[in-house]
């Protein structure tokens, strides 16, 4: 069961650090993604990061802004965010799955999902 933690509310500018845990297994050998749904809007790729190997991968909208990484003692993956903008704002959901390159950004490849939580960014 995956589990998504750390959203709020926060300033245009400011930073947040979410954080996705698998109780009760390991993420490997899974690629751990992180999505978002905003208001009115399609379910969209942001980040994600193959737990063996941790090669990352980012979508441009939050390249160079979004960092990923994982922590093998913990069992977390975690998205930092920073210089958030109002467009940041969404339901952010972390999920699993058996993906390739071509994949990894595709909500289709990701088999378990956690519940979600909600990042407000006020201008």
């Amino acid at each position: 069961q995956l589990q998504a933690s750390g959203g709020g509310l926060v300033q245009a500018g400011g930073s947040l650090r979410l954080s996705c845990t698998a109780s009760g297994s390991s993420f490997s050998p899974y690629t751990v993604g992180w999505f978002r749904r905003a208001p009115g809007k399609e379910r969209e790729f942001v980040a994600a990061i193959r737990w063996n190997g941790g090669n990352t991968y980012f979508s441009d909208s939050v390249k160079g802004r979004f960092t990923i990484s994982r922590d093998y003692a913990k069992n977390t993956v975690s998205l930092q965010m920073n210089s958030l903008e109002p467009e940041d704002t969404a339901v952010y959901y972390c999920a699993t799955g058996r993906t390739i390159y071509s994949t990894v950004n595709q909500p289709s490849a990701y088999s378990a999902w956690g519940q979600g939580t909600e990042v407000t960014v006020s201008s």
